[in-house]
């Protein structure tokens, strides 16, 4: 078993900086990921927050769109956050004309779900996959799970139901941000994920 995982943070646009810091803390090696041939050297990748029209635009400029795609096809494990999130998902609904995905997470995603900047909100979730105690997340434009596969695990819910984490296979996704707040169980679960795969 791999003890240090090797993981990249696609580095084309959004909050990479957190993601490395939260993953550098947990003791992994971490590079900064922009062209494919630096994609090849990690065992696993984090698409992190930002805007999700950019970082697909910015994903096919740098040839980066396909050797993501077929990363996600051979089982490498990817954790997306927020924009990640919708870059992770099959379907979105409320995309810019000709947004396109990497796909691999059988789940349909609305984009900005709850609203502009100013709606960002805070909640405590109960997260039984995680322990206690409950995930402090911030939600800032953030994407809501709209309709989840059979082979999905649904890891979080708002109090109305509404999913905001879940698994499938070697992906991960989370509507909100734990790289902002401190919390790295989901960064920790991901390297678990590495670990497991290499």
């Amino acid at each position: 078993m791999v003890t240090t995982p090797r993981v990249g943070v696609l580095a084309l646009q959004g909050d990479v900086r957190e993601h490395v810091r939260v993953l550098t803390d947990l003791g992994a090696q971490v590079r900064k990921v922009r062209r494919p041939e630096e994609l090849a050297g990690v065992d696993g990748l984090v698409l992190p927050g930002g805007e999700s029209s950019v970082i697909d635009k910015l994903s096919r400029a740098f040839g980066m769109r396909e050797p993501v795609r077929e990363a996600i096809a051979a089982g490498m494990p990817v954790y997306g956050t927020c924009a990640g999130l919708i870059l992770l998902a099959d379907r979105i609904t409320d995309g810019i004309e000709g947004q396109q995905t990497f796909g691999g997470l059988d789940v349909t995603v609305r984009r900005n779900a709850f609203g502009s900047q100013v709606d960002s909100f805070e909640v405590d979730l109960d997260i039984p996959a995680l322990g206690e105690p409950p995930v402090h997340a911030v939600f800032i434009r953030a994407p809501l799970v709209e309709q989840a596969g059979e082979r999905v695990e649904r890891l979080a819910a708002l109090d109305d139901g509404r999913v905001v984490a879940v698994r499938q296979g070697s992906l991960l996704g989370t509507s909100f941000h734990p790289e902002v707040m401190g919390e790295h169980r989901f960064h920790a679960l991901f390297l678990d994920m590495v670990r497991e795969r290499a």
